[in-house]
Parts: C-alpha cells; sequence; structure tokens
C-alpha cells in the first residue's frame, strides 16, 4: 500500500494525556484532521496527578508550538520552582529560591494542563470511553483499532500516546515495562494553609526532598492549597499484600511505615501521618534501555509509551516535545511513511540517550544528597 498524504490520512491518537493532545492541537492548527481516543468515562472522571514543571526547552516549546504558552503562564506557577533539600532531621541542607520572573521550569497542575489542551481541539476531537483492546493489520496499513466496547475503526497512522502499558506499543515492540526497585506511595493533604500550616511552613512555595539512603519523602505543592507527599522506598513491587496489608488499610500501611521511618524527626513524620484519604501505590516502571523498534509506517509512538523512564524531571516534558516533533514532521512531509521516519530519527537516538542517563535513576532518589538527581526530580512527577 503507497503510504497516504498527512492530509488526507486517517490519524488516530490513543491517550488524551500532555503527549496526545499537543500532538492533536499542532495538527489542527495545520488542517490536518485527528481523532484522539482515551479510556476515561469523561475528561474529569478521575483525578489526573499532581504537579508538572514545564522546561523552557521542550515542553514550553512544544507549547509555544501549539500557540498556548500564554494560556499557560496565566496558569503556571513561578514560585513552585523553589525547592528544599532537608535531612531525616528537618535539618536544611539545600535551598534554591527562583529569581523573580525566572521562567526556567514553572509548576502548573496536571489536570490544569490537560484542560488547557482539551479547550483548545476542535470540539468531539477527542472521543472518551474507548479503551483499546488491539491494533492489528499490515505494517504499511491500514491498521485495524479494536477497542473493548466491540468496535473498530480503521487507520493510517496509529499515535501511541497510551502511556507506560501501552497497547499501542504492541504492534511494534515485545517490550515491557520492568519495576526498579522502588516504589512510590502518593499522599494527598488539602487546605494547607489552615489544615497544614506546620508542613506549610516547612516546604515552602514548592518542593521538599527528605532521604537517609534507603528511603525518602518527596513533598509538592499543588495549586488550591493542595500538597502531595511521595513516599519512597526500596521494596519489592507486593511490599504491602507482603506485608499483610491492603491498599485500602490506611492504618495499617500508616502503622507499617511509622516503623520504617521511625529514627525520622516527629516534624517530618507529618507527612506520613497526617494526610487526607488514603494511600495511592505507585510502583515505579521502566522499559529497558535503549528501546527501540523496527520501523512501521503506520505506528508511531511518543512520550512514556516510547521511553518510559524513572520519574527524574523528563516525562511530560520528552512527551510533549515528541508529540510536537511528530506533528511538525506530518505538517512538514509528503507522506505519513516519511514523517514518521523523520520523527524518529531525532526522536530515538535523543530517548535513548536520556535512558542511559537515568537508568537506575530511582535509586538516586534514595540518596541522602544527590543534588543532580534531586534537581531533576524536583521538575516533574508521576
Amino acid at each position: 500500500m503507497d503510504s497516504p498524504t498527512p492530509a488526507s490520512a486517517r490519524i488516530s491518537i490513543i491517550g488524551a494525556g500532555p503527549g496526545g493532545l499537543t500532538c492533536a492541537r499542532i495538527l489542527q492548527q495545520h488542517g490536518i484532521p485527528v481523532t484522539v481516543y482515551d479510556r476515561d468515562p469523561e475528561a474529569n472522571s478521575r483525578n489526573q496527578g499532581g504537579s508538572l514543571d514545564l522546561h523552557e526547552e521542550d515542553g514550553q516549546l512544544a507549547l509555544r508550538e501549539a500557540g498556548l504558552l500564554e494560556e499557560f503562564f496565566a496558569l503556571a506557577r513561578l514560585e513552585g520552582q523553589e525547592m528544599r533539600q532537608m535531612d531525616p532531621a528537618g535539618r536544611v541542607l539545600d535551598h534554591h529560591l527562583p529569581d523573580e520572573g525566572e521562567t526556567v521550569s514553572p509548576e502548573i497542575d496536571r489536570s490544569q494542563l490537560r484542560d488547557l489542551l482539551l479547550r483548545s481541539l476542535v470540539a468531539g476531537t477527542v472521543q472518551w470511553g474507548r479503551t483499546l483492546a488491539s491494533v492489528s493489520g499490515p505494517a504499511d496499513g491500514p491498521r485495524t483499532l479494536m477497542f473493548t466496547d466491540g468496535t473498530a475503526v480503521e487507520a493510517d497512522l496509529v499515535i501511541g500516546a497510551d502511556g507506560a502499558f501501552s497497547r499501542v506499543r504492541t504492534a511494534v515492540s515485545p517490550a515491557t515495562p520492568r519495576y526498579t526497585g522502588v516504589s512510590f506511595l502518593e499522599a494527598w493533604f488539602d487546605d494547607m494553609e489552615h489544615a497544614h500550616p506546620e508542613l506549610s511552613q516547612l516546604v515552602g512555595k514548592g518542593s521538599a526532598h527528605i532521604a537517609d539512603g534507603e528511603r525518602g519523602l518527596f513533598a509538592q505543592r499543588n495549586s488550591g492549597g493542595h500538597m502531595r507527599v511521595y513516599i519512597m522506598q526500596r521494596v519489592p513491587v507486593d511490599w504491602i499484600a507482603a506485608n499483610g496489608l491492603h491498599p485500602e488499610d490506611t492504618e495499617g500501611i500508616r502503622g507499617h511505615l511509622l516503623g520504617e521511618y521511625a529514627a525520622w524527626s516527629p516534624q517530618i513524620l507529618r507527612m506520613i501521618t497526617d494526610n487526607d484519604g488514603a494511600y495511592v501505590d505507585r510502583p515505579l516502571f521502566a522499559l529497558p534501555v535503549p528501546h527501540t523498534w523496527e520501523h512501521s509506517p503506520s505506528v508511531a509512538l511518543l512520550g512514556d509509551a516510547a521511553h518510559l523512564m524513572p520519574p527524574l524531571g523528563v516525562g511530560v516534558n520528552l512527551a510533549m516535545l515528541d508529540a510536537s516533533e511528530l506533528a511538525l514532521a506530518l505538517v512538514h512531509s509528503a507522506t505519513i511513511d516519511d514523517a514518521v521516519r523523520s520523527y524518529e530519527k531525532s526522536m530515538l537516538p535523543r530517548s535513548a540517550e536520556m535512558a542511559r542517563m537515568l537508568e537506575g535513576g530511582a535509586e538516586h532518589l534514595l540518596s541522602v544528597h544527590d543534588s543532580d538527581a534531586i534537581e531533576l526530580f524536583g521538575r516533574a512527577q508521576p
């Protein structure tokens, strides 16, 4: 089959996260039709996660290409670039305060970024409640997308923006994410200034990191007076069940954690004991390094679907840069095949280099004072 022109092709994006939506936005700006499919029943059906920072050299670059940079800065929190490094006794080891007007990596809630991108799309672009079951068909297309509701669509290009456990990835690669040996437990805090004033003062307006070599905590302020804490441990992936607990047993998990963090100061331990609601288990996975695949003219991967790495400050930014480069390749190429080749020529070496740099990086999050890793981690979370 001859590869179609991008303007005449049926382009399907799987996943309505920042990467998939950025790609759709830029394509639509250039008159290329696209449909996005997402498994969520609707846009606000679940919590979208914590705060993200967007870097000048990638995330912000993509938003500029999407024509949304000014709207981003209207929502972004420049003060969120503050970063504190402490020891388990609560002593401040390092403290970064952003300069006045600094825009290197301002923070924005993931839900705010998603809403910004969704508002920019043509009505009906995203089809909600469409969970992809499989991708079939010849490598040169067209591909058949089967959804769990029994429906199917054909596409000349399938863009996998569907995250760590991508269904689109299986069409071109047998690789599966592997557990890194480090797990996060996410805790939420609401109304920081009134309900948690001591923690608010301890963390400041941005983020704080504490570690003792075996375990750690990372606290990050979100908008609207909220905060999230990531309790970081080197544990088996099934550590909750292995300790006779279950994810809904908040008090049981809290008691276990207090035993693990017993030597830490009572002030710091409030990040474990004073959370509002249940914990969320988030084990860290990564793809093999490097992750490559045989070129297919009908499938492209971006973000975590292409290069899942430890959360050391690159995830959403690389996904949005991928999205921008792929969309622009489609805009400026004669055929879909040419566009995918052009995109992969730059994306694959870039992601491989970054993955090598971050390989095993989850361990650094537990280091007492690994400033390089903490600077990266302070710039994006899961």
